[in-house]
Parts: structure tokens; sequence; C-alpha cells
């Protein structure tokens, strides 16, 4: 991806080496319940607030000179999507609110309960953040098999795919079947929810390339990220076996699929997998 020397977002907080303690007793403990290997998602559900604000340490933070680029990098990619969503929402007579990004290494506390550096990328609808510890992209290649700037771009377009669908309303109609629905059915709209999310990663990846910012290669990293953390494929790798009933993000195939329906089209209303007959 071109990205060097476009630039970065405003809409960004450092706050690695700032962490709140997630072990211990009393009243501000807590317990991480974060599905950890997939990427996104709301997870609000999953994780318990934590506001004891005697647990909070600051610790002096030298980032390496890699992990640095990876915090620019990231930002001049939510500066891109700022500026790609901005212009379709405003295309529709809507005003888009940008979220921030913010990165984080040993723990953070967010909107939606507190994360430690085990949980993957998320997006907190309750703060509108995107929260992403930079070491997951050194393991989005060595763990996951998925190498390349264009995968990392993938991933926080991904996150941002759910903070369009919170301005959409979307959010807000998917959490509304949360006591409504059995664990197995109420599974079955996340998947929905992230697949969507992957489509407007691909609408975002769709404005990109009309902006000249692919290189050769590109979209086949994004592709590769985007089957790497199909849940059938993460199962087959952590289990030995495919459970479809616990799925919460797609198969490898479905997610590769909806990223690339967005990417050829566009559409930000081209990809209502909420209505869809077949994922």
């Amino acid at each position: 991806m071109k990205w060097q020397g476009r630039q970065g977002s405003s809409n960004v907080e450092d706050k690695r080496g700032k962490s709140k303690g997630l072990l211990g007793g009393g009243i501000g403990t807590i317990i991480i319940i974060i599905v950890i290997y997939l990427l996104g998602g709301d997870p609000s559900g999953i994780m318990q607030n934590a506001t004891d604000p005697s647990n909070q340490t600051t610790e002096e933070y030298n980032p390496s000179a890699k992990e640095q680029e990876l915090a620019e990098f990231s930002s001049v990619v939510l500066k891109e999507t700022e500026d790609t969503w901005t212009k379709l929402f405003n295309e529709q007579g809507k005003s888009y609110r940008c979220p921030k990004l913010v990165l984080f290494s040993e723990a953070v506390q967010s909107g939606c309960g507190a994360a430690s550096a085990n949980s993957g990328p998320f997006y907190c609808p309750a703060d509108e953040k995107v929260y992403i510890n930079l070491q997951f992209f050194e393991e989005l290649g060595s763990r996951y098999g998925a190498p390349g700037d264009f995968a990392m771009a993938y991933v926080i377009a991904h996150e941002v795919g759910h903070h369009v669908q919170l301005l959409l309303g979307i959010n807000e109609k998917y959490e509304s079947y949360r006591n409504r629905l059995s664990e197995t059915e109420f599974n079955k709209m996340t998947v929905r929810l992230e697949l969507q999310a992957d489509y407007f990663a691909g609408v975002w990846a769709h404005y990109a390339e009309r902006m000249n910012l692919l290189e050769e290669g590109d979209l086949e990293e994004a592709l590769t990220a985007a089957s790497a953390v199909g849940d059938d494929r993460l199962q087959k790798q952590a289990q030995g076996h495919v459970n479809p009933d616990t799925f919460t993000h797609g198969t490898s195939e479905q997610r590769s699929r909806w990223f690339m329906k967005g990417f050829r089209s566009g559409d930000m209303y081209g990809g209502d997998t909420f209505a869809a007959s077949v994922l």
C-alpha cells in the first residue's frame, strides 16, 4: 500500500505503556472474556466493566522503530477511511462521525470493559473507538499466515466497518436480538454483523484502489487475512474440528467473498447481510 508521506489521522490516542490492572482483588476486579484469534465485533456482551482507578499504572514505554512505523501506518489508514466514509455519507445526505483509534500495549480500559494484550483488535460502540495492540499485526503474519501492509489495513477497515454499522443504526438493530434469541441463533446474527463489516472493509478498499493507493499483491493480502480469520479455519487449528453453531464471524470463504463483494461494488448499501438468504 502506498502510504508513506500521506497524512495521518488526528483521531489517534496512544495509550501504550498505560494500563489498568486486570488482576487482583477488590470491586475493581474483572474477568476478561474475549474470543481470542477473532477480529472485531462488539465485545460489550462478553466483557465486564472495570472502573477502579486504583488499578491504573503508567510505565515508560519505548516502542521499537518497527512498532512506531506500524503506529504511523495505522494512523494513515485511519485517515484514509475517514476521507472515504465522510465522502460516502455526505453523498447520502448524512454526516460521518469519525471514530478514535486507541493504540495500547499490555492492557486497556475501554467503554465496553477491559482488554488485555491477548485480545485481538476490537471496536467498542459505547465509546466509538477502535482498539489495537500493534503486536497483533506481527502475529497476523507469523501466527495467521497473513503478512503484508494491506492485510493490516483490512483489519483496521473491518473495525471501522463496525463503526459505520453503528452510525447507520445497524448495530442497534443487532443488539435488539441479544435477549430474544437463543445463543445459537444469536451467533448467526453475529456472523451477519461481522460479514457486513468485511463488506464495508471491501467498500473502503474499492476507493483506496481508485485513489491509486493499492500496489501489486495488496488485494491478495487482504483476502488472505480475511480467510485466515474464518471461524472454520481457526476452530480447525485450535481444536481439530469445526462446530458451525458456535461460529461468530463466518467461514474463511464467506469472509473473503463479502470483502470482495464490497471491493467490486463500492456501494455502501450493497451489503445487507441481514437480508441475505445465502451468506
